[in-house]
C-alpha cells in the first residue's frame, strides 16, 4: 500500500517509487503539511513542526497554534491565516469566514475518475491508491473532500477537491484551488513557462523573494502567455541533479499558480482555477469538483522531473488508438495555399507527398461555407462546392487512392458574425447584454456552457466526419474570451460561465473523439495557446506553435518538454523565408528540429526542386526509422537554447538499446573552440554503434567524455547521431 495512516502519531505517509509526502493531524482538527521530497523509510517527522507565537499572528483556542505560521494542506482566510487561501466561500449572510477541519478519511485501491473533467487514469486498481480526507465547516454547511491519488510506479501524486453544500442554505464558492503545499524555507527558485503567440513556453527562472510571485491566465484558455505549470527547484539544480518539484494543472481554462514567501521565509505554493471572475453557486446538496493537479518530485533534477511527467502523460493521460500507435508523417496545405486552393491543387500536393513517403494529407482552413478569407463562415460546416465541386468525399477518396490518409481542419468553438449560424442564433455566442461584442480574428466564441450549442457542434462536426474517409482532425481555437457571459445563466451564476464553457468543451470533445476512435485528433489554438494536460486527455498531440522557424522552435520545443512529451508536440518543416520571422534556414536543420516531435511538412511540396525532394524523401524515411524512439523514448536535454548558441537533446529507448541525439548550432563563430557533446541516459556498461560512421563507443565514453562535434560550417546547422547498442 502506497498510503498509510498511523493512528498513534496521526501521520499520513504517501509514497511513490522515489518520493514521500507526509501530513499530520494536529489536535485531531488541522491538516498540516510536514514533508515532500526524497523517499523516507519512516514518516515520523512530526518534530519538524515547530509551534511558536509571532507578533500580529492570531492564535486558535491553543495559544501555541497560529494558523498564520503553521504549514497547512488546504488553508482558509479570515480565521487567523493572512496568507493566500486555497478556497473561499460566501455564505448567505454575506460573510466569507469559514474553517474546514478534519472529519474522517478513507483509503482505497485505484483512482476514481473526475466527473466531467479530464484526469490521469489507471488501467487497473493495482496501479494507484487514493486517500480521501473529508474536511467540514458545520456552521457554514461546507464540506470538502481532498483526494490524493498515488501512482507509485509512475512516481506521481495527483490532487483535487470536491466541495459540497451539506447545509440548508445556498452558498457561493469564490475560490476553489486544486492543490496547496506549504514548504519549509524559501531557498528555492521558481521556474515557469511563459511567452506569447509565436514564442510559447519559454523557460523563465528566478529566485523566490518575499511576497507573492506567480502566473495566471484570465483569457479563457490556458494561453500562449502562461502555461499551467510551475516548478520549484533547489539552487543550482540542473538537468540531472538537484531537487525539483513540479505542479501541473489538468485544465484548459483560466488558472492561477503562485508561490508566496511569508514573514517567516516559508513558501506556500498553490494552483487551480483562477478566482478572478469566478464564482459558483452551491444549492443545498450540490457539489463542485475542481480540476486535478499533478505533483512530481525528482532528486535527479529537471530532467528526472520531466521524464516522470512524460511517461505519465504518454501512458496514463493520453488515451485511445494513438496513445501507442506511431503517428503518421503529414503534410498540411496551410502555408502552401492559405485560402487559395481547389481540389486539384490539394491532390497535386498529395501526389508529390506520396512520392516522398508522406502518409497523411491535411486540408486546412477554407474548405467550408464561403471561406475565402478569415472574415466569414465559421460555424457553417458545409462544404464549399466552388473549391471542391465534387465534395469532400471525392477529394478524400482521391487522396486515399494515392495511398495517403486524409485529414481536415475545424474550428468548432467559433462563429463568424458573417455566417448563417450567427444570423440564425446571435445569442449563441459569449456576450453581455447591451455591451459590444469584441471580435478577434473576425470571430466570436460560441457559448459552450449551453447544451444546445454543444449539441450543434457535436452533430455538425460528426456529420462531416461521417461524410468522408477522414482519419485526422486539426481542432483549432483562434481567439481568447471577452464579454464572458451567457444568455441562459441567471445573474447570480454569470461567474460560472468560463468554467461551464470548459465543462462543455470537454463534453463535446469526449463525445466526438469517442464517436470516431479511429481519428487522430490534434489540438491547436493559434499554435500552442492551449497546450495543457486537459486537452491531451482528449487529443494526443497539440500543434506546438504557429511559429515553424527552426531556430525559434528550439526554445519552444525545449521549454515545452519541461512537462510535456515529444509525442504531444506537432512539429513541421515549413518554407523559407519563414512566414513568421522571415528567416532562411537550411532544409536539413528544419528537418532535424521537426523530427524531435510529430513530424510533418507545411509548405507546397510541388515547388521543391529535385534535389530538395530527394532530401525530403530521405528525411521522411529516416523519421519512420526513429519515430517510435522519439514518440515513446525518454528525453534528455543536453544543452539549453536559453543559455547559449547551441541546443542539444536526445531520446533513449526504455531498454537503452537505441538512442537519437540532436545538436543544433544557431550562429557560426570565428575561430571557435572545439565542441563536443556528452550524451545521457545510456547504459555505461554497453557499447553503442554510431550508425552514421560505423564506429563503436562505450556508453560510459559517450556520457562522460562525449563525442567531438565537427565544424558544421555556417549559421543554422545541425547534426543527428543515431546509436544502437551492440549485442553482447
Amino acid at each position: 500500500m502506497s498510503i498509510r495512516f498511523d493512528r498513534g502519531t496521526n501521520l499520513f505517509h504517501l509514497q511513490t517509487r522515489t518520493a514521500s509526502y507526509v501530513m499530520s493531524l494536529m489536535e485531531g482538527r488541522y491538516l498540516n503539511h510536514l514533508y515532500w521530497g526524497k523517499k523516507l523509510r519512516s514518516p515520523d517527522v512530526s518534530d519538524l513542526l515547530i509551534l511558536k507565537g509571532v507578533a500580529f499572528s492570531p492564535v486558535t483556542d491553543n495559544p501555541k497554534v497560529s494558523l498564520d505560521t503553521i504549514p497547512q494542506e488546504y488553508p482558509a482566510y479570515g480565521a487567523g491565516d493572512f496568507r493566500e487561501p486555497a478556497y473561499q466561500a460566501e455564505l448567505q449572510n454575506g460573510t466569507n469566514i469559514t474553517e474546514l477541519t478534519y472529519v474522517s478519511h478513507s483509503i482505497q485501491k485505484g483512482k476514481p475518475a473526475l466527473e466531467g473533467l479530464p484526469a490521469v487514469y489507471v488501467e487497473n486498481d493495482s496501479e494507484a491508491d487514493t486517500l480521501v480526507i473529508i474536511l467540514e465547516d458545520k456552521l457554514a454547511g461546507l464540506q470538502a473532500e481532498l483526494s490524493y491519488s498515488v501512482l507509485e510506479e509512475l512516481d506521481a501524486i495527483t490532487r483535487s477537491v470536491r466541495f459540497s453544500n451539506s447545509g440548508s442554505a445556498p452558498l457561493k464558492l469564490l475560490r476553489a484551488l486544486s492543490v496547496n503545499v506549504d514548504f519549509h524555507g524559501a531557498d528555492k527558485e521558481l521556474i515557469q513557462l511563459s511567452g506569447a503567440w509565436g514564442r510559447e513556453r519559454h523557460l523563465a527562472r528566478r529566485p523566490l523573494v518575499y511576497g507573492y510571485q506567480g502566473i495566471d491566465s484570465k483569457r479563457g484558455a490556458s494561453s500562449h502567455q502562461q502555461n499551467p505549470f510551475l516548478a520549484l527547484v533547489s539552487p543550482g539544480t540542473g538537468e540531472e541533479h538537484g531537487d525539483a518539484y513540479g505542479l501541473n494543472l489538468v485544465y484548459s481554462g483560466n488558472f492561477t499558480a503562485y508561490a508566496e514567501v511569508d514573514q517567516l521565509q516559508n513558501t506556500r505554493v498553490a494552483m487551480g482555477i483562477n478566482p478572478f471572475g469566478f464564482n459558483w453557486l452551491l444549492e443545498p446538496g450540490e457539489s463542485f469538483q475542481t480540476p486535478e493537479a499533478v505533483m512530481v518530485y525528482s532528486s535527479e533534477g529537471l530532467g528526472g522531473m520531466s521524464r516522470i511527467y512524460h511517461r505519465l502523460y504518454r501512458t496514463r493521460l493520453v488515451r485511445g488508438l494513438y496513445r501507442d500507435e506511431p503517428r503518421p508523417v503529414l503534410v498540411n496545405n496551410w502555408e502552401a495555399t492559405y485560402f487559395n486552393f481547389n481540389a486539384d491543387k490539394i491532390v497535386a500536393i498529395a501526389e508529390t507527398a506520396k512520392d516522398l513517403g508522406i502518409e497523411l494529407m491535411v486540408l486546412d482552413d477554407g474548405w467550408f461555407g464561403k471561406r475565402d478569407d478569415d472574415t466569414t463562415s465559421l460555424g457553417d460546416w458545409v462544404v464549399d462546392t466552388k473549391k471542391l465541386p465534387q465534395g469532400l468525399d471525392d477529394l478524400a477518396q482521391r487522396v486515399n487512392a494515392l495511398g495517403l490518409q486524409f485529414g481536415l481542419w475545424f474550428e468548432p468553438e467559433m462563429v463568424s458574425p458573417v455566417s448563417k449560424l450567427y444570423e440564425a442564433h446571435p445569442d449563441w455566442c459569449l456576450h453581455v447584454p447591451d455591451r459590444r461584442r469584441s471580435t478577434g480574428r473576425n470571430q466570436l466564441i460560441l457559448d459552450l456552457s449551453r447544451d444546445d450549442v454543444c449539441a450543434y457542434i457535436v452533430e455538425a462536426v460528426s456529420a462531416i466526419l461521417e461524410s468522408a474517409p477522414i482519419s485526422y482532425v486539426k481542432w483549432d481555437m483562434n481567439r481568447h474570451m471577452t464579454e464572458v457571459g451567457s444568455a441562459l445563466l441567471p445573474a447570480r451564476c454569470q461567474g460560472e460561465t468560463a468554467h461551464r464553457y470548459m465543462l462543455g468543451l470537454y463534453k463535446v470533445m469526449e463525445q466526438i473523439t469517442s464517436r470516431f476512435p479511429h481519428v487522430l485528433f490534434e489540438s491547436c489554438s493559434g499554435g500552442g495557446g492551449r497546450f495543457d494536460p486537459g486537452i491531451l486527455y482528449y487529443m494526443p498531440q497539440t500543434w506546438t506553435s504557429d511559429n515553424t522557424d527552426a531556430v525559434e522552435r528550439l526554445k519552444i520545443q525545449y521549454g515545452t518538454s519541461l512537462a510535456y512529451p515529444a509525442s504531444a508536440m506537432g512539429a513541421h518543416v515549413s518554407a523559407v523565408p519563414n512566414h513568421q520571422v522571415h528567416r532562411t534556414t537550411p532544409l536539413s536543420m528544419r528537418g532535424d528540429v521537426a523530427m524531435s516531435g510529430n513530424f510533418g511538412y507545411e509548405l507546397d511540396l510541388t515547388a521543391f526542386t529535385d534535389e530538395e525532394k530527394a532530401e525530403v524523401k530521405a528525411q521522411v524515411a529516416f523519421y519512420k526509422e526513429i519515430r517510435t524512439l522519439v514518440q515513446q523514448g525518454d528525453m534528455y536535454r543536453l544543452k539549453s537554447p536559453f543559455e547559449g548558441n547551441v541546443t542539444a537533446w536526445m531520446f533513449v529507448s526504455a531498454d537503452k538499446n537505441e538512442a537519437l541525439a540532436g545538436y543544433f548550432q544557431v550562429l557560426a563563430e570565428p575561430n571557435a573552440p572545439s565542441a563536443r557533446i556528452r550524451l545521457a541516459g545510456l547504459d555505461p556498461e554497453r557499447d553503442y554503434l554510431l550508425k552514421e560512421t560505423g564506429e563503436v563507443y562505450g556508453g560510459d565514453r559517450l556520457m562522460y567524455a562525449g563525442l567531438p562535434v565537427p565544424d558544421l560550417g555556417g549559421d543554422f546547422k545541425s547534426k543527428l547521431y543515431h546509436l544502437a547498442a551492440v549485442a553482447k
